[in-house]
């Protein structure tokens, strides 16, 4: 059955993401490496990185992602901004890669009016220049491409577009997708029935492939079905509700996943523990929290 967990924070020191994840009966975890929100970051230091793999060590968690600046933009038409974002991911590969994290999750950004096939060229460009600019240090990090909800010109709505960057870039060997079912449900993709979600399924095989398919991001919608905007609720409180996730939990092709909450929370993180019971009673023969 998946590995379900949650994006934790990490406040007071990276290395705390584990004991948070551990407090809540997770199984998987997603960190921002640094403050999601500045172009400006420090390198990890040696001190983090030690005691980061300490931690990692002691708790033992298969599954560990880190999710990129929410500034970065690579297909963005100015030519400033797109290479601070290229410079902004080469960063985060290189933090990744010091702490052990071979996955980086990314939105692959927008393209601002200049077209969906200027702006998935741009995408791909991008990744390749991050990807040699970050260099031999960060050669086993990856990027996980995550789907979006589509507002604006907002790339990734649609796997096909992920598709396309994936086909587009020169490194498509370190290039997988992550799925998130707000953004997707927002777009248009109905997890909600057997017949629906096997549609997205298909869909995500043939323009990415479900090789490729590494994390599922769990979380229901505020917003309703094709409402293009990104609003994420708690599980079954939502647009997707609980038969929804019903149906992504005891889908076999996922079986193998890590899933992670990016829902709503509290210093106390009480509402990821009630997340992950809701998720884990709708899973049949259920993995058990450690």
């Amino acid at each position: 059955m998946p590995f379900l967990g949650a994006h934790m924070p990490t406040a007071g020191g990276l290395h705390l993401a584990f004991r948070h994840i551990m407090s809540v009966g997770g199984q998987a975890v997603q960190i921002f490496t640094r403050n999601q929100r500045q172009w400006s970051a420090k390198p990890v230091s040696d001190e983090e990185a030690g005691a980061f793999a300490k931690a990692w060590k002691e708790f033992g968690l298969p599954h560990v992602f880190s999710h990129a600046s929410y500034l970065i933009n690579l297909a963005s038409p100015e030519d400033d901004l797109r290479e601070k974002s290229v410079a902004a991911l080469a960063d985060e590969l290189v933090r990744c890669a010091r702490l052990g994290i071979r996955r980086a999750v990314l939105h692959p950004g927008a393209h601002k009016g200049a077209g969906i096939e200027a702006g998935i060229s741009r995408v791909a460009k991008g990744l390749d220049a991050a990807f040699e600019r970050a260099g031999e240090a960060a050669a086993e990090v990856g990027v996980l491409l995550e789907n979006t909800a589509g507002a604006g010109s907002t790339i990734g709505a649609d796997p096909e577009e992920l598709g396309a960057i994936v086909a587009a870039a020169r490194h498509p060997e370190r290039l997988g997708a992550c799925w998130d079912t707000c953004h997707g449900f927002a777009a248009g993709h109905d997890p909600r029935t057997r017949a629906t979600w096997d549609a997205v399924m298909d869909r995500i095989s043939a323009s990415v492939g479900l090789s490729r398919l590494e994390l599922l991001h769990l979380n229901d919608s505020k917003t309703p079905l094709g409402g293009r905007v990104d609003r994420h609720e708690h599980i079954g409180e939502g647009e997707i509700g609980r038969a929804g996730f019903a149906v992504i939990l005891n889908d076999p092709r996922l079986a193998h996943l890590p899933m992670t909450l990016e829902t709503p929370k509290g210093k106390d993180l009480a509402e990821d523990r009630r997340n992950l019971m809701t998720l884990r009673g709708l899973m049949k023969g259920g993995r058990k929290a450690r």
